[in-house]
C-alpha cells in the first residue's frame, strides 16, 4: 500500500496559523484567561510540584491519560505543578502552543510539520500513540465501497486528521476530493449532523465517531486501522519550554508512570478518562482497540529513522514535508533536523533517571 500524507491534524488553515504567528505577542496576553473564547478549561489547583508546565490537550483517547496524571497525583510525585488546559476546540490548543499560552500540546505529527514549516519553533518530546482505527470515515447505509462515494456529500473538518483520512482512503481507490462534495465542518458539528440525516459520509475521530453511529444503518467504510503509522500522535513543547531538561525528563517519566497506573488499574482508569470523554466507560472500551498507547520501547522504535516505513517518524515527517508545499499549505519545508528528541524516552526506558516530588 502507497500512503501519500496529507496535511492533518485537528487543525484551522494555514494562513490562520500564519497570522496568528505574526500576532503571537497580542496573542500571550491573553494567556491567563482559563475559560477563555478559544474553549480551555483549566483543572483547578495544579499538581503542586517544584517545576511548572502549563500543558494543553483535547478529545482523543491518547491524550485522555493526562487526566488520569493530573487527578491521581503522578505529574506531582515527579516533581511537576502542572496547570493542565483542556481544550474543546482542537485547533485552538495549536494555537495556544503557538501563541505561548501552553508550553506544551498533545497534537498530531502533521500538525506539527506544518507549525515548524509557518514559523514556530517546536519539538516533539513524547510519542503518545497511533491511530489504529480511532479516525474512521461513516456513511450511510446506501454507500459500500470508496467508489460509491462518488458525487456524494462528505464533511470532515477541513484540514484535520479525518480529513487526511478521507484524502488517503480515495487516493487508494484512485479517487480525489474533486470526486466527492467535501463539506468542511468542525468535527463536532459534523458529527452531529450526519447522526441527524445531513451529509452521505462524514470523517471524524473518537470520542465523536459515537455520535456519529447513532444514525440508523450507519457504518465505518474505512479507518485509520487501514493506514497503520500515518496518524501519530505527540506530546510537543515549544523550544523554549524543551530547553529546560530536567522539566522535559521528568514529564516523560510521568507519561510512562501513568501508563504504568493505567495498566494497574484499568477500570478506575477508564472512569476517569470515560468522564473527561463524556462517554460512558463501556464506550470508552471500544476505543481502546482503536488507539495504540505505545510503550517506551514502541516509542523509541517510532523515532528510529527507517527509510520507507510509514511507522519511522522520520520517514512519515519526510513524506509529510514536501506535501505540504505542494498542497499551497506551506511555503517552504519545514526543518526537521530538530524536531525529534528522543533522548527523554531513551533514559526513561533506561531508568536513568528518577524523579520524586520536591526534587
Amino acid at each position: 500500500m502507497t500512503t501519500t500524507p496529507r496535511p492533518s491534524g485537528r487543525r484551522r488553515p494555514a494562513a490562520l496559523l500564519v497570522a496568528l504567528l505574526a500576532v503571537v505577542a497580542l496573542a500571550a496576553a491573553a494567556c491567563g484567561d482559563d475559560d477563555s473564547a478559544d474553549g480551555a478549561t483549566t483543572t483547578a489547583g495544579g499538581s503542586g510540584g517544584d517545576m511548572a508546565l502549563t500543558i494543553g490537550y483535547s478529545a482523543w483517547p491518547g491524550w485522555f491519560p493526562l487526566a488520569v496524571a493530573d487527578e491521581k497525583g503522578i505529574f506531582a510525585e515527579h516533581g511537576l505543578d502542572v496547570d493542565l488546559k483542556y481544550f474543546t476546540d482542537y485547533t485552538a490548543s495549536l494555537d495556544a502552543l503557538v501563541a505561548g499560552q501552553v508550553d506544551v500540546n498533545a497534537q498530531t505529527l502533521n500538525d506539527t510539520i506544518f507549525g515548524v514549516a509557518s514559523g514556530a519553533d517546536q519539538r516533539v518530546v513524547v510519542v503518545n500513540d497511533n491511530s489504529t482505527g480511532n479516525d474512521q470515515i461513516i456513511c450511510d447505509q446506501s454507500i459500500t465501497s470508496v467508489q460509491d462515494m462518488k458525487g456524494k456529500t462528505v464533511a470532515a473538518e477541513a484540514g484535520v486528521v479525518d480529513h487526511f483520512l478521507l484524502l488517503q482512503g480515495l487516493t487508494e481507490e484512485g479517487l480525489t476530493e474533486d470526486d466527492i462534495e467535501f463539506k468542511g465542518v468542525k468535527t463536532d458539528a459534523a458529527a452531529a449532523a450526519f447522526a441527524g440525516g445531513e451529509f452521505d459520509c462524514v470523517g471524524v475521530f473518537a470520542p465523536f465517531t459515537v455520535q456519529a453511529m447513532e444514525r440508523p444503518g450507519a457504518h465505518v467504510l474505512f479507518s485509520s486501522k487501514d493506514f497503520p503509522g500515518v496518524i501519530p500522535d505527540h506530546l510537543v513543547a515549544t523550544a523554549e519550554a524543551a530547553g529546560d531538561t530536567e522539566a522535559m525528563q521528568a514529564l516523560v517519566d510521568a507519561w510512562y508512570a501513568t501508563l504504568e497506573w493505567i495498566a494497574a488499574n484499568p477500570e478506575e482508569a477508564r472512569s476517569i478518562m470515560a468522564e473527561k470523554a463524556g462517554v460512558s466507560d463501556a464506550e470508552y472500551a471500544e476505543f481502546d482497540a482503536g488507539t495504540t498507547l505505545f510503550t517506551r520501547e514502541q516509542a523509541m522504535n517510532a523515532f528510529e529513522d527507517r527509510a520507507g516505513d510509514p511507522t519511522s517518524l522520520p520517514e512519515m515527517a519526510r513524506r509529510i514535508n514536501p506535501f505540504l508545499v505542494e498542497s499551497g499549505l506551506a511555503e517552504e519545508e519545514a526543518d526537521l533536523s530538530e524536531l525529534f528528541l528522543p533522548e527523554f524516552t531513551e533514559k526513561a526506558s533506561t531508568g536513568a533517571t528518577t524523579t520524586t516530588a520536591g526534587g
